[in-house]
């Protein structure tokens, strides 16, 4: 086989491999991994033609090296080919005002009454200091008002009203490139939430065109809002406990301390229930008081 019939061929490969990661991805919608896996296919693809356009193969070259692409391995199929990303920078690129008005609208029936957070002279400067105490070690959070204040107004509000008192982290993810406990459904289901949603604020609000689709990282020991698509945010949230590869279309809104950090590893090293890399944690999780500091 000639260079340029491997090189085509690898690329296939290569694709087979992320298509096959994008399937059992599936599920992971509300996280938004689809986007990634299709911004991760669009380079491979974007590959694969300029092998056959600028080396020079014949059309037969291509089809018989695409015809004879080798079977996509257990290992290819766990760890896909993803493109290069750049840390999610954790601070604005311009300051916002010193106060700002959010919205809150209402969206659906809520998994636990609560009522909305304030909307005026909504502080975008500081830090709030929350402590989720868990059935498996406290895990201190510092929330970030200068990146996303409404999201923070929004989960201070949960906090002090004792929303996330009592209820799971639904979710544990361990695969390649997104590592997250998801929390703050009192359904326990992954499909609940306060009876409103507000707008995606930072990284989303910084991201246009094509640049929106490409993951970034979101680094070990960040927080960022769940959604089921743009401006859906409700009260779930995930806690990256490893670099977390994803597109920009999560509101990033605090930190995690070092010490929570070591609780979440110690949860993560339990594994998934029954296997696999997504699903609820082996070892229940439980908020029994989220506290305001």
């Amino acid at each position: 086989m000639s260079d340029n019939s491997k090189r085509r061929a690898e690329a296939m490969r290569s694709l087979e491999s992320a298509i096959a990661s994008r399937d059992r991805s599936e599920k992971l919608k509300p996280l938004g991994l689809i986007l990634m896996a299709a911004a991760a296919i669009a380079i491979i693809v974007g590959g694969i033609v300029w092998a056959t356009l600028y080396t020079g193969g014949s059309k037969e070259e291509t089809v018989a090296s695409e015809t004879q692409a080798a079977p996509v391995t257990t290992e290819e199929m766990t760890t896909p080919t993803l493109p290069p990303t750049e840390p999610l920078a954790l601070a604005r690129a311009q300051a916002l005002p010193e106060t700002v008005t959010c919205e809150y609208k209402d969206s659906g029936e809520a998994a636990k009454e609560i009522s909305k957070p304030a909307t005026k002279d909504v502080p975008a400067t500081g830090t709030v200091n929350v402590v989720l105490n868990t059935n498996q070690g406290e895990v201190p959070l510092e929330l970030d008002r200068s990146v996303s204040p409404c999201t923070v107004n929004a989960i201070e509000h949960f906090a002090k009203e004792g929303y996330y008192d009592n209820t799971v982290c639904h979710r544990l993810t361990t695969s390649e490139g997104l590592k997250v406990l998801q929390c703050g459904d009192p359904s326990g289901t992954g499909a609940g939430g306060p009876g409103f949603n507000f707008k995606n604020e930072y990284p989303t609000d910084e991201f246009e065109g094509q640049d929106a689709l490409n993951p970034v990282k979101y680094p070990r020991g960040t927080i960022a809002m769940a959604n089921a698509g743009a401006d859906t945010n409700g009260s779930q949230f995930f806690l990256n406990y490893g670099d977390s590869l994803l597109p920009p279309a999560y509101t990033y809104f605090g930190k995690i301390s070092d010490s929570g950090l070591k609780v979440l590893d110690a949860i993560a090293a339990e594994g998934v229930a029954e296997g696999g890399a997504d699903g609820a944690p082996a070892k229940e999780v439980k908020i029994t008081k989220a506290e305001v500091k």
